[in-house]
C-alpha cells in the first residue's frame, strides 16, 4: 500500500516586499499614516502599523491631493480632497490595466502590496499554459483575475459585491481583456463553492483573499476565524486530480502566515507538494523601511 504524500511546509517565513512601480510609490510613512502616489494622484491614508517618524517634512505631506479621514476602526471614513481628483483613473501593473478609485473604505479599489502575489501568479499561469481553470474567491475588483487571464488561464471570479464585480468588468475592458475567458459571479463565496461541489465542478488552481469580516448579497455573515477552515475544506474538494496551486491571503491582526499554512496542511496535506508562507510588505521609495500589511500561504503541487 502506497503511503500518503507528505506536505512540506517551509520552516521559515517569507517577507514578500513590494517596491514601487511606474504607477505606484510609497513615498513616506510614519505617525500612523502612509503617503502614496497612485498614478498622478497623491494620497494620505491611515496605517496604524506605521509607528515611526516620517522621513519627509510636513510640507511634503501637505502636497497630497486627497486625505482619508477615518470615522471608525473598521476602515470606514471619508476622503477630503485638497485638489481636484477624478472619481477614478487608469493605472497599470505590467501589462494589466485597471482603475484606481477613492473608495469609502480608505483603499483605492486594489491593494498595491498584492503585486508580490501577482508576480507569483503571473509566473505560475504562464508556465502552466492556456486552459488552466482558476477560481478566484473574494476577487474584489478583479486585478488578480486579470493577471491570471493575461497568463492564459480560464477564470471564475466570485465576489459578493455587485459594485466590485461591475468594477471588475470595467477593469477587464480597460485592460483589453473583455473577451478573455473570465466568468464574473456576484455571489457569497461559501454558497458558490457548495453549489460547485454539488455540480461536480473542478478547478486546477484557487485564489482566496477573504476579509476578516463581511456580508454576502443576501446578508450572509463571514467571519475569517470562524468560517475559513470549512471553506478551505470545500475548496480542497474542488481541486482537480492534477491541480497546481492554492494562493491564500488574509488581512487580520489576529492571523499569521503560519496559521494559514496550518489550514493548508489540514485540508490538502495528503496531496503532498510544498507550502510557503509569510507576510506581504510595502517598501518605501528609496529606502529599506517597509510596512507589513497582510499574511499569505501558497501551496504548489510541485
Amino acid at each position: 500500500m502506497t503511503p500518503p504524500a507528505s506536505l512540506a511546509i517551509a520552516d521559515r517565513p517569507l517577507v514578500l516586499r513590494t517596491y514601487g512601480w511606474p504607477d505606484y510609490t510609497l513615498i513616506d510613512s510614519g505617525g500612523g499614516r502612509k503617503l502614496e502616489r497612485y498614478g498622478p494622484v497623491t494620497v494620505i491614508r491611515p496605517e496604524p502599523q506605521c509607528l515611526w517618524t516620517p522621513r519627509l517634512a510636513q510640507a511634503d505631506w501637505d502636497l497630497a491631493d486627497a486625505v482619508f479621514d477615518p470615522v471608525d476602526e473598521d476602515d470606514a471614513g471619508r476622503w477630503r480632497r485638497t485638489r481636484a481628483v477624478p472619481d477614478f483613473w487608469p493605472m497599470t501593473w505590467r501589462d494589466v490595466a485597471f482603475h484606481a478609485r477613492l473608495t469609502a473604505f480608505r483603499h483605492l479599489a486594489f491593494f498595491p502590496e498584492q503585486a508580490a502575489n501577482w508576480e507569483w501568479l503571473a509566473a505560475k499561469t504562464k508556465a502552466l499554459g492556456a486552459g488552466l481553470r482558476v477560481l478566484n474567491l473574494f476577487g474584489y475588483t478583479g486585478v488578480a483575475s486579470l493577471v491570471a487571464a493575461a497568463g492564459g488561464a480560464t477564470v471564475t471570479h466570485v465576489d459578493a459585491s455587485k459594485k466590485a464585480v461591475a468594477w471588475g468588468k470595467d477593469n477587464a475592458r480597460l485592460a483589453g481583456l473583455a473577451a478573455a475567458p473570465v466568468r464574473w459571479i456576484c455571489e457569497d463565496a461559501r454558497k458558490w463553492v457548495a453549489r460547485e461541489l454539488r455540480r461536480g465542478a473542478q478547478y486546477d488552481a484557487i485564489i482566496l483573499d477573504p476579509p476578516k469580516y463581511g456580508r454576502g448579497p443576501d446578508g450572509e455573515v463571514w467571519r475569517l476565524h470562524e468560517h475559513l477552515p470549512a471553506l478551505m475544506g470545500t475548496c480542497a474538494s474542488l481541486l482537480s486530480s492534477d491541480a497546481s496551486f492554492i494562493l491564500l491571503n488574509a488581512y487580520s491582526e489576529r492571523i499569521s502566515g503560519l496559521a494559514l499554512a496550518g489550514v493548508m496542511d489540514d485540508v490538502i496535506g495528503e496531496r503532498g507538494g510544498v507550502v510557503d508562507w509569510g507576510e506581504l510588505a510595502l517598501m518605501e521609495d528609496g529606502g529599506s523601511r517597509g510596512v507589513g500589511l497582510s499574511f499569505f500561504a501558497r501551496w504548489s503541487a510541485v
